[in-house]
């Protein structure tokens, strides 16, 4: 059962006092304050009313601070810190129409680049430039297995394209829409800046070492070329590197019908899983494209019960900063991946602002000799 409500009584007081009580009470109660608290969030308007400018006084404060006295911008950098507004970073890419942002446009996704030391070395090359000149740095890999699908879902003002060939879609796609980019190990573009490295002559050089050492039974651990090889042939550092390792071959009266060859990605795990297969033609020397390939094959020759480089040769491209206390030693050739990185960043800013002459660069190679090739047994 409900509990009763309880009644009240009317009192036969007059009730005119409490009415007038009530109203003096709200009236003290109510708060004194000149900025009262504004719900949602702070603009730009806001603090241009705090600290009694217009409101292009106050983007002059973050985007241009020259055309405001130093005393304006203070007094509007100290009203947006109390009021806790920070200034939109996209509305001032919008206002600005640019991002002071490069990408490097990356052939493979994101796991196998950052499986692949040669891409640190590049990119610290490449990050000493954005440093410098005030640029961050965006990596953009594939988008559901397409480069193409990924150009226009990064928000740079230009692109290091990296290991793509011209006649691409990717390289038509960024001259339409005229994006600024620097192409990185490929064939020339006209229309583009270029780095690249003296693939050819740096592959002929290691392997002119391995046949003066008197070795005939070569095996050649390649990079994998991809889908289109049988269409459109080798290209690229690729297409160089092999190029110089048959000038090498020439030398001596063989071709790379003589050398046993197998393609797969650059990472240590696939150069290990590899070389088991290759061991089936005994070589005495495995001439690898990449330094991970490299180490791949060192890691599966000790595992099979073979001595390097009693049994078997092995030699690397890249000469990157663990092939010198790699053991045994990793005779190699070296290219300038940091520079590589430092040029193509310099180069694509340069695009960015008005100052290219689409140059060309070709950076040169040595071989570096250690202990990880000797003569055959």
């Amino acid at each position: 059962m409900p509990p009763k409500k309880a009644v009240n009584t009317p009192s036969k007081r007059p009730r005119t006092a409490p009415a007038r009580t009530a109203k003096i009470f709200k009236s003290e109660a109510k708060p004194a304050t000149q900025n009262p608290i504004k719900s949602g969030k702070t603009t730009s308007s806001d603090v241009a009313a705090a600290a009694g400018v217009s409101r292009s006084a106050v983007s002059f404060a973050f985007n241009n601070p020259q055309r405001i006295s130093a005393a304006t911008r203070e007094r509007i950098l100290a009203a947006a810190e109390q009021l806790g507004y920070t200034p939109s970073t996209l509305g001032r890419m919008l206002q600005a129409g640019t991002t002071n942002s490069i990408g490097v446009l990356l052939p493979q996704r994101l796991a196998q680049i950052l499986d692949n030391p040669y891409y640190a070395r590049f990119l610290m090359g490449a990050g000493q430039v954005c440093d410098r000149e005030g640029y961050t740095l965006l990596l953009t890999p594939p988008l559901r297995d397409s480069v193409l699908k990924a150009i226009p879902y990064a928000a740079v003002d230009g692109f290091v394209v990296c290991g793509l060939e011209i006649d691409r879609g990717e390289v038509a796609e960024l001259d339409r829409r005229g994006i600024p980019f620097v192409l990185i190990d490929s064939d020339r573009h006209e229309g583009a800046p270029h780095v690249e490295v003296d693939d050819r002559g740096g592959a002929r050089e290691v392997a002119r070492y391995l046949l003066e050492l008197g070795h005939r039974q070569i095996a050649v651990l390649s990079i994998d070329p991809g889908p289109d090889v049988a269409t459109r042939g080798y290209q690229g550092p690729l297409g160089r590197r092999l190029a110089g390792i048959g000038d090498a071959l020439a030398d001596v009266g063989m071709t790379m019908a003589d050398v046993t060859l197998a393609e797969v990605p650059a990472t240590r795990g696939d150069g290990y899983r590899a070389t088991a297969g290759l061991m089936a033609a005994r070589p005495t020397a495995i001439l690898a494209l990449s330094d991970v390939l490299a180490y791949g094959a060192v890691d599966a020759l000790r595992e099979l019960g073979f001595d390097v480089p009693g049994d078997v040769s092995v030699t690397g491209f890249d000469d990157l900063s663990e092939s010198a206390w790699f053991r045994p030693g990793l005779t190699t050739v070296r290219q300038p991946i940091v520079t590589k990185g430092r040029i193509a960043a310099d180069f694509l800013i340069s695009a960015i602002r008005g100052e290219d002459q689409h140059p060309h660069q070709t950076l040169g190679t040595s071989l570096i000799v250690r202990d990880s090739a000797t003569k055959p047994a």
